[in-house]
């Protein structure tokens, strides 16, 4: 079992590209609640028994590089996942009376905070993290029927590019150091992000 109290570098950085160039990166599997944590054991895609004992008040960023075994040229390192976000568009009301804006917008932020749900507004979007089963947050949205208001789900992946990193962890928690939006050649299970910002 191999026993962390600290990263040893992130796939991100330069220092560790040219070892890593022909490496073997064996992943460990977090979900955006699980990067919170700073105590737990869990298995690598390959099995390996991995326990990480972090400091309190600190947590795992996508991409961290837990162990390094030079004999075998493999490296072990997080991926998160992301939950997906519930994306609600306030774009059609931009046309409508000062009134009706404000009035929507006070019914929409009403209906959010009676379910404590957190949100982040960008322009004519608000984010929100599925903190529930999202056939539930789906319920909810279309039993208020807002006019003007439409919504949908985006991935995680696709939404936190455009977030700046409180927003981001206002969404994902500890996560707010996941996904690059690009591609290491050494990891392909690694996911390039849209170059569209979410709508």
């Amino acid at each position: 079992m191999l026993l962390v109290d600290k990263p040893l570098g992130n796939l991100a950085d330069a220092s560790w590209a040219d070892r890593l160039a022909t490496a073997t990166v064996d992943v460990l599997e977090l979900d955006q609640w699980q990067a919170q944590k700073n105590r737990f054991r869990l298995r690598t895609r390959s099995g390996a028994e991995v326990a990480v004992a972090f400091d309190r008040g600190s947590h795992l960023h996508d991409g961290d590089i837990l162990g390094w075994d030079e004999g075998t040229r493999t490296a072990i390192a997080v991926r998160i996942r992301l939950q997906d976000v519930l994306v609600i568009h306030l774009d059609a009301l931009l046309g409508e009376p000062a009134e009706t804006l404000a009035r929507t917008c006070f019914e929409l932020g009403h209906a959010l905070g009676n379910q404590h749900w957190p949100a982040v507004v960008k322009g004519t979007s608000v984010y929100v993290p599925l903190t529930v089963d999202r056939r539930v947050m789906d319920s909810v949205m279309r039993t208020h029927a807002f006019a003007g208001i439409t919504h949908e789900f985006r991935p995680g992946l696709e939404v936190i590019p455009y977030l700046a990193p409180h927003e981001a962890r206002r969404l994902f928690g500890g996560a707010d150091a996941t996904p690059h939006s690009h591609v290491h050649p050494h990891d392909p299970g690694r996911h390039v992000t849209s170059a569209e910002g979410p709508r």
